[in-house]
């Protein structure tokens, strides 16, 4: 160390020894090593100041920040270029040298661990600390040009060999460098970080394959950063391919942690359990206590967040879209992106809640005091729902070929149960809740039970209506189509006008007529049918009877000609053994001939008889076949 304080040299603008004659003590000194490493033995802290202990008096005060550090000007010249190169004047009071570094990356914590460095001390680099050292070393411009293994050359190769290789070091690194602009980015540490975050994310993905998990072990660790780095990372891991649903759900679990939840933040409006003006004065006192500085951030982070939303359907849940939206209301956000939202929103309504769709209509600061018009103070903003729906009916006219009808119908549901819940809001007008009522098509809705039940509740709400305005409301619903349970509902209900409770007692007999004509045609051809089916069911057990017949007399014939062909192959065979022993003796054959001649004294007619019988036979043999 102490030959390269020996060669290294302060540098001016002009090429000349900066400090002129003071640098002849520092060479002095040098002769004495023992001397100058004293210096670096310890550092006192006293207060916000610091000393460097030797035998050798300090001659030169920087004050980094609020810290002053009362330091020998040689160690810190021999290897600074940007020091060597300043026109430091001598100080009037302490007979040194002061010197102000504006700006520092890092700070004075990071500028201690440099003073170090200089002096020789061993400094322990580790990703908490080296982008603000490899800052600090670009602004003191520590190059090779001053000493081999400067602390340019020694932070550099940290970051590329040790830091960027490991998962977590990288984002420790990323997230240091949110106080070290514009240095860190000038430096390409963060370009270099949010690669490498990129690069291992993708490639995590990309061997999960198709499955994508609730949870991703990275989201975590991304969610921690600050947007504008969170912004380059997901740029870039679109980049590579990465799934939509997968950056979907980055993106909102990003949300989640540096965005109020708003569902939990108005919890009881809902209920109705806040006035109008104490929900609206909540939210501006909420607003004031936060800040401007990080309500801006709010809003720079929601339009942030929007501006990288995928657009692929599913990407991320409706109930997000409507959380943001709330958000962007909140925080003002521009009028654009508000837009966005509602039509994003508008092509997911079929997957939406009541509970999501709750909008409430506060104010902002910047409009001043609210209006005491009946419009002001609703509670809910109709408006922005309003617009969700023509939005998802224009997005179903352009998909009338992929079955429209479906999300008609859960639309319609939903639409009701939204009724229903604004109905109980005393401000409002019946003109905002008829319009959004006929705002889905008739075939829409299949039954309107939940259209009366929302006009109920509406007439319960509002009961010094007028018998025109009830009379108005109720024509939004269809009697026809109300179920028997609402029919009767209806027939006993106050508060619905005497014409509408009329036409509801005429739909359902009307309704019960068809039905009985319906029953009583579909008993007569009942009938019908069990008469025909019982004919055709005789005839055909009848014709089963004279098969069966037929089948039993052939039968019968068979097996007459079977035993009658049985004796006639016996007697053939009695006749052939007879034959075969004349040759056996003579008084045999002679008695046979005595017997022969008996036979046909006494046979005639049984000779006679049999041919007649065989041919009988074979006849029936040959009908038979």
């Amino acid at each position: 160390m102490m030959k390269s304080l020996q060669m290294a040299q302060p540098r001016s603008p002009g090429g000349s020894d900066a400090g002129g004659s003071d640098h002849q003590a520092y060479d002095q000194s040098i002769i004495v090593p023992n001397k100058l490493i004293s210096v670096a033995d310890s550092f006192k802290r006293k207060r916000l100041s610091w000393f460097a202990t030797s035998q050798i008096p300090t001659d030169f005060v920087i004050q980094v920040q609020e810290a002053i550090f009362n330091v020998h000007k040689y160690p810190l010249v021999s290897k600074s270029g940007y020091i060597g190169r300043l026109e430091i004047q001598p100080s009037i009071s302490n007979f040194g040298y002061d010197l102000k570094l504006e700006n520092f990356p890092g700070g004075s914590e990071t500028f201690e661990v440099i003073l170090k460095f200089c002096y020789g001390l061993p400094v322990d680099l580790n990703p908490n600390n080296i982008a603000a050292l490899r800052c600090a070393s670009e602004y003191l411009e520590m190059t090779e040009e001053f000493e081999d293994g400067n602390l340019i050359a020694k932070t550099e190769a940290f970051l590329t060999f040790v830091v960027l290789a490991s998962w977590k070091d990288t984002i420790t690194v990323l997230k240091s460098c949110e106080t070290l602009s514009p240095w860190a980015e000038n430096l390409q540490i963060v370009r270099r970080c949010c690669d490498s975050i990129a690069y291992k994310a993708s490639r995590e993905n990309s061997s999960t394959g198709d499955i994508v998990s609730e949870e991703t072990w990275w989201f975590s660790d991304v969610a921690t950063l600050r947007i504008d780095h969170f912004m380059r990372i997901m740029t870039a891991i679109r980049a590579k391919g990465t799934k939509a649903e997968i950056i979907g759900k980055c993106i909102m679990n990003y949300a989640d942690n540096w965005l109020p939840d708003m569902d939990e933040e108005l919890e009881g409006l809902r209920g109705y359990g806040f006035g109008k003006s104490e929900v609206q004065f909540s939210i501006l006192r909420r607003k004031e206590e936060e800040g401007a500085g990080q309500n801006k951030e709010q809003k720079t982070i929601i339009e942030s967040l929007v501006s990288i939303l995928p657009s692929q359907h599913g990407a991320v849940s409706c109930k997000f879209l409507l959380q943001m939206l709330k958000t962007a209301m909140v925080y003002s956000a521009s009028p654009a992106l508000i837009s966005d939202l509602e039509k994003r929103v508008g092509m997911m309504l079929e997957d939406a809640s009541v509970n999501d769709l709750l909008i409430p209509n506060y104010k902002n600061e910047d409009q001043g005091i609210m209006v005491n018009s009946p419009e002001q103070r609703t509670m809910h903003n109709i408006e922005v729902v309003q617009r969700i729906l023509d939005y998802f009916l224009m997005h179903e006219q352009q998909q009338q070929q992929q079955q429209p009808k479906i999300g008609k119908t859960n639309v319609s549901k939903l639409l009701d149960n939204y009724l229903a819940e604004i109905a109980r809001d005393p401000y409002l007008s019946i003109t905002k809740f008829q319009v959004l009522a006929e705002s889905l098509p008739e075939n829409a809705r299949s039954c309107d039970d939940g259209l009366y039940r929302a006009i109920d509740i509406y007439l319960k709400t509002h009961p010094s209506l007028s018998e025109h305005d009830r009379r108005r409301l109720c024509k939004l619903m269809n009697s026809e189509k109300l179920s028997f349970d609402a029919c009767m509902h209806a027939a006993q209900n106050d508060r619905l006008p005497l014409r509408t409770i009329v036409q509801v007692l005429f739909s359902e007999q009307a309704k019960m007529r068809m039905a009985m004509q319906g029953k009583e045609t579909l008993a007569r051809e009942d009938n019908s049918e069990q008469e025909e089916h019982r004919q055709s069911t005789n005839t055909e057990i009848k014709n089963l009877k004279s098969e069966l017949e037929n089948v039993k007399t052939k039968m019968t014939e068979l097996q007459n000609d079977y035993s009658d062909l049985q004796q006639e192959y016996e007697k053939i065979c009695n006749k052939h053994k007879n034959a075969s022993g004349w040759s056996l003796n003579w008084r045999k054959i002679k008695n046979s001939f005595h017997v022969k001649a008996e036979n046909d004294d006494n046979g005639d007619g049984q000779q006679r008889s049999n041919p007649a019988g065989f041919r009988i036979s074979f006849r029936r043999r040959q009908s038979a076949s």
